[in-house]
């Protein structure tokens, strides 16, 4: 591939993404661990938070929330240039199918950084059981299923991976701007809030299609990945769907 007429960090160049994918490859199923300490967090949580008074947080929510979406900005940006370079010069299919985007430059620090922030993002759910907020099923199935699904894709370097993460930045980039807005007192319109849910469902159906185009061009032997990748992430997808459309019609935006 040729050199991206797009500036490089220095921290961008001299990540080693070899050692990266190698650590994913030897601790990926750590992920069912920490999937299992989140779900006790949120069950012992609750149980411990019902005779308690809520706590109040607004200024570590303001942090934490203006962090992630500091974080996913960049991401998005970052990318997003990468993206829009491999389409323009190389097409479609070869933004679908390549695996340049986990040793490229610019991209392979931002991948990474990606599946590895889906760990701390469980925080989320803390800032929810201790402000005593309404906790709803998406919310916690999201964040162990992303989190489960981003680590075991990532070590086998897996066609979509590109796609999956820039619009994953890119929505988390927005989502996570409202939380800080709201957290730190400014009224934001419901409408943004349902924006935010309708541009989640979109995703889904994105990576539904991408999940497609993966599997058509992996039979003509053009699409690094296997039968197993495809039909979780699809399962996973569609499920995403379903829980959006719901959260929709009861009013849950936007969902995480």
């Amino acid at each position: 591939m040729s050199v991206l007429a797009l500036q490089e960090y220095e921290f961008e160049r001299q990540f080693n993404e070899r050692e990266a994918i190698q650590w994913m490859q030897e601790n990926w199923k750590k992920s069912f661990l920490y999937s299992a300490l989140y779900a006790a967090f949120i069950f012992g949580g609750r149980h411990m938070m019902k005779q308690r008074e809520k706590f109040e947080l607004r200024k570590p929510l303001v942090l934490w929330s203006l962090s992630l979406a500091v974080f996913s900005i960049i991401g998005a940006v970052r990318t997003g240039a990468y993206m829009v370079y491999i389409l323009t010069t190389r097409g479609l299919k070869q933004s679908v199918c390549d695996q340049s985007f986990y040793n490229g430059p610019i991209s392979k620090f931002w991948a990474y950084a990606f599946v590895l922030s889906k760990a701390p993002e469980l925080g989320d759910t803390m800032f929810i059981i201790l402000r005593k907020q309404k906790l709803i099923f998406l919310h916690w199935y999201h964040h162990i299923t992303v989190l489960l699904y981003s680590w075991y894709s990532y070590k086998d370097m897996v066609a979509g991976g590109g796609w999956f993460m820039t619009m994953n930045y890119g929505v988390h980039a927005v989502m996570y701007s409202y939380y800080a807005l709201r957290a730190a007192g400014f009224r934001v319109s419901r409408k943004f809030a349902m924006l935010i849910t309708m541009t989640q469902i979109t995703q889904m159906l994105m990576g539904c299609v991408v999940n497609y185009l993966v599997y058509e061009w992996m039979q003509l032997g053009q699409c690094p990945s296997h039968m197993h990748n495809i039909v979780w992430s699809s399962l996973m997808y569609l499920s995403y769907f379903v829980c959006g459309l719901s959260a929709l019609t009861y009013c849950s935006w936007p969902f995480k």
